[in-house]
């Protein structure tokens, strides 16, 4: 019997991969370049075939139409001005991602913060009640907070991919440690399927399609990148292409052709 939340899954993955589009920037950043229109961007990057946008509640209710890819609400706040803004807050829950008829709810979480239990504490909770309720659970597991030295570091983030999966995570969420070998041990290490974060926004486009290619190598799932899409001129662009590395495990060269073919077509 398929189940509820194998349901939802199916429509934030595609054949089990994942082309994630994150959009919840305008909490901590306010409309940064890119999301400035986000019925314009939502349309782009599901016109390019994305599996996935994670939006807050606010940015769903607004839109105009209803995409095609899946909707992943995000459900953890905090402004980059504000005293602790590496303390994540709820903002919503798993019951008004059903309401707004999302297929998944993602929680992001700061270990090495000074409010790391309280965040784990309710990465927990919410588990309990995305499963109650047939709900996937996306965390992000990012290394960053006050008790922090090196965020990338491949041995920090494989106890904090580790960490998402024990707590009950569906999928997790993190930095790509630069390094196929390394992240090979972060996947290893997984309880949950494993995607990449983008990070800030990379100098070239080939770049951002290189660490794409060195995840899935690795054993990622897919990517979750925001900024290396959303602020790129052609997002639809960037989108179709990635999708060759993800989905058709081509390489960097066939990813820039179909990168340029769409861009100047």
């Amino acid at each position: 019997m398929t189940t509820g939340k194998a349901r939802r899954l199916s429509k934030i993955l595609r054949e089990g991969r994942m082309l994630c589009v994150p959009m919840d920037h305008g909490v901590s950043d306010g409309p940064i370049r890119g999301l400035e229109d986000i019925n314009k961007i939502v349309k782009d990057v599901d016109e390019g075939g994305a599996t996935s946008i994670i939006l807050h509640k606010g940015p769903i209710k607004a839109l105009k139409y209803q995409p095609n890819l899946g909707i992943i609400m995000h459900a953890s706040a905090s402004t980059s001005y504000g005293p602790t803004p590496y303390y994540k807050v709820l903002v919503s829950g798993v019951e008004e991602a059903i309401i707004l008829g999302a297929d998944a709810v993602s929680l992001h979480i700061n270990v090495g913060a000074n409010m790391e239990n309280d965040m784990l504490a309710k990465l927990g909770r919410v588990a309990d009640e995305a499963d109650r309720w047939g709900m996937p659970l996306i965390a992000m597991m990012y290394v960053r907070g006050e008790n922090v030295k090196d965020q990338y570091d491949p041995e920090l983030i494989k106890k904090a991919v580790r960490l998402g999966g024990e707590l009950g995570a569906d999928i997790v969420k993190a930095p790509f440690t630069g390094n196929i070998e390394t992240f090979k041990e972060v996947v290893r290490g997984s309880l949950v399927p494993v995607a990449i974060a983008g990070g800030p926004k990379l100098d070239s486009i080939n770049a951002v399609f290189k660490m794409a290619k060195a995840a899935i190598e690795a054993g990622a799932i897919g990517v979750t990148f925001g900024r290396n899409i959303f602020q790129d001129k052609n997002p639809r662009a960037v989108v179709k292409a990635l999708g060759r590395i993800i989905f058709n495990n081509l390489d960097v060269d066939d990813a820039v052709r179909t990168y340029n073919e769409e861009s100047n077509s």
